[in-house]
């Protein structure tokens, strides 16, 4: 109580949500209380420990004195002073009082339940015997036993009291195998499946070192966990599933080059060598800093929404409330979202193996405290439905989390630092603005150790709980309240659960007193009391659909297989609404002959969140678009008729006139933006029902294709070859369609002046063939010209019609949002050529006039505007004569070619 300047503060303006009352400051021994004026608004009741940030700020003009407030459970409120000194004193009292020096300090220790709560058996819910005897151990499979080794954590200090090990494996070989695993945490069981004697095991990373250590005992302990289908006693028992494909897997959970770098200190990972009838596989997921961080650009982007709302509010007349100012792409850009996905993913691999595979699976990270009891706790929870009740999850964690040493203590960071409190005496009496700045570097970053141990690794996997959660409404005997309330009081300190880092320190004393777990309240005393039962159970929970022997359509024997690209913000934890955090869900949004509209999913290059959402055709396969940026779209006939192209087979390339007017009566022009990210292979895929995107090629249409079609844009890389496409080259949509105009005018000059036969086209041969432009000809080459970008063109030489060297790579359609220009008609044609678009031409390039066959060696084009005559369609178009490849050289300063 010493550390309470001021007890009560009376008219404090309290600002929270962009709402800002008058009302009453309390400062307790354990709690911040602000009581509103008049009792419109319920008590907020603050726990120290959850206090994440403070910020004294300096006195504003109207004369008030802000202290800013920011908790670890995302909440921003700003308490307003009309004395400096009432600030001050407010400020100290809870620096003081948060940071502690001591656990025992902590709110756990001096919380007594009034009344006392019915349940009070929360530190012997969990017995190992109990549950692994539950799984199967000593009873279905005599391959495993019980071991007292480490019955007073003389063993490994990290692990608990029982273990479960091989029973083939005797103790001397365990003490010999902990020599070489990190804190000697040997490989032990975590889970046997109900189904298949499959198991997860969990370890430390092995210390091999620079010198390439190895353990005989270590490897005989692995051969013996990935062998113990076979009991000792009988081997036709316990024999393996039919059908199943053994693969046996060493996870270690850390990305490749985390792994090698770790052997510079003397421990790496298993060399596979030594270690056989297994497999090895990374799952790629960030340690505990790269996880710290993602969370930090998360809150920041909660607390710039926070700030700038108040800003709004304070300079508006009237409050607004329920303004959404959060900026959703500086949450993707955070990557916690894709962190969450990788673990599920991690998640999805061991559940697979150990039900489908029948197979065992043993799980490390470094330490295996951390991202080991992420994967094991989530896979156990997808294979055993009992795992997935209240008294089930409860006991997950406390085997997972509590017995095989997760460091709470540490990662909750429930000790606080001074160095989150943050004042502006220091930048105020400094003389420059460089003094100010060094000042508050040293005052935010120095003696950070104790911070560097924080991380949200148990957040993190609540909020894969919530994952798998939402994706099985169902599965789940508990709601999201109850997942919520697991976090509020991880950091609220009201408990003892959570107030350490090992079963050692919870269940030995100290030598003051009792042990911790005598002297404070479980916290699964108070949410398996009647209360919290009734708030925290999922009424649609149908225990119904975990019978492992339902033979009902959708029947999955009670385990579950998320899909790791389904993630979305736990909004209900941070405080905001689903479409502020998540944005709208994307819904078809008309259905036209069968066809569906949907709207595109903006900066989905930055996030895997929600990509099932999108509804597309089930006749259609669609290709995915890897850009995040929407492109304008145009008809498929219409970039067609931009290359000379028609949906024929291979090879065969008609007059434009004939592809566009086939195109037109089979493709129809609306075209709908494309979903997001999908596998890329299937962009090139040669279905009968999918569009080939490869240069010169399209398939004829076919009666099973809808008359919509979807478009996308071609990968900027394409997956066949690792070669950059045409359109990463590109600088605009404007320059491919210029492109195409000069390569088609470039290929049909080559020709007229008498090119080589290997050099001509299948469209355009020579000037006797040709009776007319737009007749169909005879093919004889099955190779179509290829359009080329405006980085091919080459100088006016001795030749100034040599086409460019052609291009190599398969070229993939773009759309062409200039389309091209309609054509004049000849007097003689039926019909005149279909416009795909109502833009006007380029007027740099002039445009050929179709005419008899024998003027077309006359027919020549030019830029220069005091030569040409409009014809009847309006286009410029130069009088008939020759000109010499020498002039030509010179009247052309595009290098586009002339005829």
């Amino acid at each position: 109580m010493d550390a309470i300047r001021v007890s009560k503060v009376e008219r404090v303006a309290c600002t929270k949500s962009g709402t800002t009352r008058l009302g009453t400051i309390h400062l307790t021994a354990h709690h911040l209380i602000f009581r509103y004026d008049g009792e419109a608004e319920k008590e907020m009741w603050v726990p120290y420990p959850i206090i994440s940030l403070v910020s004294c700020l300096p006195q504003t003009l109207q004369g008030q004195c802000p202290v800013n407030f920011h908790t670890r459970t995302f909440e921003t409120f700003s308490l307003s002073f009309f004395k400096d000194s009432d600030a001050t004193d407010v400020f100290e009292s809870v620096k003081e009082l948060t940071v502690a020096t001591s656990v025992t300090q902590l709110y756990a220790f001096f919380y007594h339940p009034n009344p006392p709560l019915s349940a009070s058996n929360g530190w012997s819910l969990y017995s190992p015997r109990d549950e692994f005897g539950r799984m199967g151990v000593g009873s279905r499979s005599k391959a495993w036993r019980f071991t007292d080794v480490n019955k007073d954590y003389s063993f490994c200090a990290t692990y608990p009291a029982r273990l479960v090990v091989p029973t083939r494996i005797s103790d001397t070989t365990l003490q010999y195998a902990s020599k070489y695993r990190s804190k000697c945490r040997i490989p032990v069981l975590s889970y046997l499946h109900w189904a298949n004697y499959g198991s997860i095991t969990r370890s430390s990373q092995p210390m091999v070192g620079i010198t390439q250590n190895r353990s005989i005992q270590d490897e005989k302990l692995i051969e013996a966990v990935f062998q113990s289908h076979a009991s000792p006693e009988t081997r036709a028992s316990n024999a393996l599933v039919y059908g199943a494909t053994t693969t046996n897997l060493i996870i270690d959970a850390r990305p490749t080059a985390n792994a090698m770098a770790n052997t510079a200190k003397g421990a790496g990972t298993e060399n596979m060598d030594h270690y056989k009838d297994s497999k090895k596989v990374y799952l790629g997921i960030d340690h505990i800093h790269t996880m710290r961080e993602s969370l930090g650009k998360v809150v920041e982007a909660l607390r710039e929404a926070d700030t700038l709302l108040a800003s709004i509010n304070s300079d508006l007349p009237d409050q607004v409330a329920g303004l959404a100012v959060l900026d959703r792409g500086a949450l993707r850009r955070s990557g916690w979202l894709r962190h969450i996905a990788a673990i599920l993913e991690g998640t999805v691999l061991i559940t697979r193996n150990v039900h489908v595979n029948s197979s065992h699976v043993l799980i490390h990270c470094s330490d295996g405290w951390d991202r080991t009891s992420q994967l094991s706790a989530l896979s156990q929870l997808c294979l055993d439905p009992f795992y997935r009740t209240i008294h089930g999850f409860e006991i997950l964690i406390e085997k997972d989390w509590l017995s095989y040493g997760h460091k709470f203590l540490d990662r909750s960071g429930h000790l606080s630092s001074d160095k989150f409190f943050l004042s502006s005496n220091d930048l105020v009496n400094s003389s420059s603005g460089a003094e100010a700045f060094l000042a508050s570097v040293q005052n935010r970053f120095a003696s950070q150790q104790h911070i560097k141990e924080t991380s949200p690794v148990f957040h993190q996997f609540l909020e894969a709980v919530r994952q798998v959660q939402r994706q099985f409404p169902d599965r789940f005997e508990f709601n999201e309240r109850f997942l919520h309330q697991l976090y509020y009081h991880l950091y609220s300190c009201q408990f003892g659960t959570f107030l350490y880092n090992c079963e050692r320190d919870r269940r030995v004393s100290d030598g003051n007193g009792p042990p911790p777990c005598d002297r404070s309240v479980s916290v699964w005393d108070f949410l398996n009391s009647p209360p919290e039962m009734a708030l925290n159970r999922n009424p649609t929970y149908d225990p119904s659909l975990d019978d492992p022997v339902s033979r009902a359509p959708g029947a999955d024997m009670g385990v579950l297989f998320p899909n790791p690209k389904d993630v979305r913000f736990w909004y209900e934890l941070y405080g905001r609404t689903d479409e502020e955090m998540n944005g709208r869900p994307f819904v078809a949004q008309s259905r036209v002959a069968g066809i569906e509209v949907v709207g595109p999913i903006e900066d989905a290059e930055e996030d895997s969140a929600d990509l099932s959402r999108v509804d597309t055709p089930s006749t259609i396969p669609l290709p995915p678009s890897p850009s995040s940026k929407s492109t304008p779209l145009v008809p498929l006939a219409q970039s067609l008729r931009s290359l000379g192209l028609r949906p024929e087979s291979r090879g065969t390339s008609p007059s434009p006139r004939a592809a566009s007017r086939e195109l037109s009566s089979t493709l129809d022009p609306l075209a709908r933006p494309t979903p997001t990210r999908a596998d890329s292979s299937s962009l090139f895929s040669t279905s009968p029902s999918d569009i080939s995107l490869r240069a010169g090629r399209m398939p004829s249409p076919s009666p099973q294709i809808p008359a919509t079609r979807a478009r996308t844009k071609p990968p900027e890389f394409l997956p066949s070859s690792g070669v950059k496409s045409i359109w990463g080259k590109l600088s605009s949509n404007a320059s491919a369609a210029l492109s195409v105009v000069q390569d088609t005018y470039t290929s049909v000059a080559k020709d007229l002046r008498g090119g080589s036969e290997g050099e001509k086209t299948a469209e355009l041969r020579s000037r006797d063939a040709l009776s007319a432009w737009g007749e169909e000809l005879p093919s004889s080459s099955t190779a179509s010209s290829t359009s080329r970008g405006l980085g091919s063109l080459s100088l006016p030489t001795a030749n100034p019609w040599a086409p460019s060297s052609p291009r190599t790579q398969p070229l993939a359609l773009e759309e062409n949002p200039w389309g091209s220009a309609r054509l004049p008609t000849r007097p003689a044609d039926p019909e005149p050529y279909p416009s795909l678009s109502p833009l006007p031409l380029d007027p740099t390039v002039a445009h050929p006039v179709p005419r008899s066959a024998s003027s077309l060696s006359s027919i020549s084009l030019t830029t220069a505007p005091s030569t040409t005559t409009p014809n009847s369609n309006g286009v410029d178009v130069a009088p008939p004569r020759n000109v010499s490849p020498k002039a030509s050289s010179t009247t052309d300063p595009l290098g586009v070619g002339l005829l």
